[in-house]
């Protein structure tokens, strides 16, 4: 399956499930900056349960922003926020030490562009995966994509979400099973055993 999507924060299960069943991945790399998406935000499972992430960028109000043009805003330090929130929500976690130094350094590096730091981040969970995916990006922006299957309405933060297959969570006695958060809850949770869960996983929606 040739598939297209977005390069998202930490991508959820979602994404990873399609990426990971593909055999041609292509990023889409020329659509319009749209807020209150996947782009920015992750949901990970925090000790009070489902908590977002959300990168601050900067908006032009002029005229529409292309996705690659996007400036992440450095007036706050959200990294160390988004950091320390990963270390109180997964520290306890059966495989967070295993990962942590490959994934540190992603909040210590100042990354100008939103999509430049989401492609960051997808290599580096491929690195903890130990997944060998080979991408492509696409040059022009097009609305139908012949001969690929179309996955860019997963980075939409409203799209009715796909379920998924219940895996123990630090906070799971508290809150319960929470659905299609980011994949570093998968990872830290399952760790080896994360590529066998998303390969056994389907897109089927609720």
């Amino acid at each position: 399956m040739n598939i297209i999507i977005h390069p998202t924060y930490f991508p959820n299960i979602a994404h990873f499930v399609a990426m990971v069943k593909s055999e041609k991945l292509t990023f889409e790399m020329y659509d319009n900056f749209l807020k209150q998406t996947y782009r920015t935000r992750t949901y990970i499972y925090a000790a009070n349960g489902k908590l977002l992430l959300n990168i601050p960028v900067i908006h032009t109000q002029k005229n529409r922003q292309k996705y690659k043009d996007v400036k992440i805003s450095q007036d706050t330090n959200w990294q160390d926020l988004h950091w320390k929130s990963l270390l109180s929500a997964y520290s306890t976690s059966p495989f967070f030490e295993y990962y942590q130094d490959e994934l540190l350094p992603l909040f210590k590096i100042k990354t100008n562009y939103i999509l430049d730091f989401n492609l960051k981040c997808f290599e580096i969970i491929c690195e903890c995966l130990q997944l060998d995916i080979d991408y492509s990006k696409t040059e022009t922006y097009k609305s139908q994509t012949e001969g690929f299957s179309d996955f860019r309405f997963l980075v939409s933060a409203k799209t009715k979400e796909p379920q998924f297959e219940p895996y123990m969570q630090v906070f799971n006695n508290k809150h319960g099973f929470i659905n299609n958060l980011s994949i570093i809850d998968l990872l830290c949770n399952e760790g080896p055993n994360t590529m066998c869960y998303l390969e056994t996983q389907t897109l089927t929606l609720s």
